[in-house]
């Protein structure tokens, strides 16, 4: 069984869209009026923007979220939490063995709160 997709809830439809765009680095999948609904992939999981969904806390996998944090910031996104590591992977049960789990999170566009998550080896600054 395997997670296939992910409803957020949104308040302006081409806000959100765009936010998510950009946090995506790519543009949606699929778009619809009637109901008004934006789709995006991410990773093997689709993300639906919706009015009438209700608000997920969605952990998104970004390759350094040090980096990206800072790349929102610029943009004026609000950050909820400073990037800080959340734990220590001595082997591969839950994360990559050898890795520091990093983690951050964000509000989008929406208000809706994101985890950003990132690995790094144990050590590296």
């Amino acid at each position: 069984m395997d997670i296939f997709q992910i409803a957020q809830h949104v308040e302006d439809l081409p806000r959100a869209r765009a936010f998510y765009e950009r946090l995506l680095n790519a543009p949606p999948t699929g778009s619809f009026d009637g109901p008004a609904m934006v789709f995006f992939q991410a990773g093997s999981v689709r993300l639906l923007l919706e009015y009438g969904a209700t608000s997920a806390l969605i952990y998104l996998k970004v390759d350094d979220v040090q980096a990206t944090i800072e790349s929102l910031r610029a943009d004026g996104v609000e950050i909820v939490t400073q990037p800080y590591v959340i734990f220590r992977h001595p082997d591969g049960r839950l994360g990559p063995a050898g890795t520091e789990e990093w983690l951050s999170f964000i509000r989008d566009s929406e208000g809706n709160l994101l985890g950003l998550i990132s690995h790094k080896m144990s050590g590296e600054s």
